[in-house]
């Protein structure tokens, strides 16, 4: 059965992005630093080598994506491909013109919806999560079922948090956990009630 699993690198003090983060600054100040554990030897972005490596392995073997429009803006809609995935942005606005001829992209109003649709086209896999309202949108709404944090040993001391407020205490049951030098990788499943 498909889950909706966020996949989020985050500090110690709870930060997904640096302080600044803005449009022309996406991620904040140093917002690379959180995500050095999925770089290689060489320093390129790609499948981390060692235990971290299967975190890499279960992003690209995802069935779709669901991302807020925010985020989705930063990266540039992933050009229109993240690894050959439907991807679904959560908006109320309409889609701009820049992603007309990104065929795999489509907008939807809410994040029940989008996971509902996504889980659909995904089949037996699973759906990747990114943003994080979305995942906190998704969280209250009850629609998240896995969480995939990687945390970077680093105190940002400001940015954005991840889970700055939510509506309810949640519990989690923890589900795997990879200690790599770069980052402690925590995979927990969301208790639903």
């Amino acid at each position: 059965m498909s889950a909706a699993v966020l996949l989020m690198s985050m500090s110690v003090d709870g930060y997904v992005a640096g302080p600044n983060d803005r449009p022309g600054n996406p991620g904040g100040d140093d917002f690379m630093r959180l995500h050095e554990w999925y770089q290689d030897a060489s320093g390129a972005v790609g499948r981390p080598e060692g235990a971290a490596g299967a975190i890499w392995d279960e992003l690209n073997a995802t069935g779709a994506v669901v991302v807020g429009r925010r985020t989705a803006e930063q990266v540039n809609y992933y050009g229109g491909d993240h690894h050959g995935v439907p991807i679904f942005v959560v908006s109320h606005a309409p889609a701009p013109d820049a992603v007309a001829g990104h065929e795999k992209v489509r907008f939807v109003t809410d994040v029940e919806t989008a996971i509902a649709q996504a889980k659909a086209v995904a089949g037996e896999k699973d759906v990747l999560v990114h943003g994080a309202v979305t995942a906190r949108s998704a969280l209250a709404a009850g629609v998240l079922d896995e969480l995939q944090i990687d945390q970077v040993p680093v105190l940002f001391g400001g940015g954005v948090r991840l889970f700055e407020v939510l509506p309810r205490r949640v519990e989690l049951e923890i589900v795997r956990v990879i200690d790599t030098p770069r980052a402690t990788h925590l995979r927990y499943r969301i208790r639903q009630n």
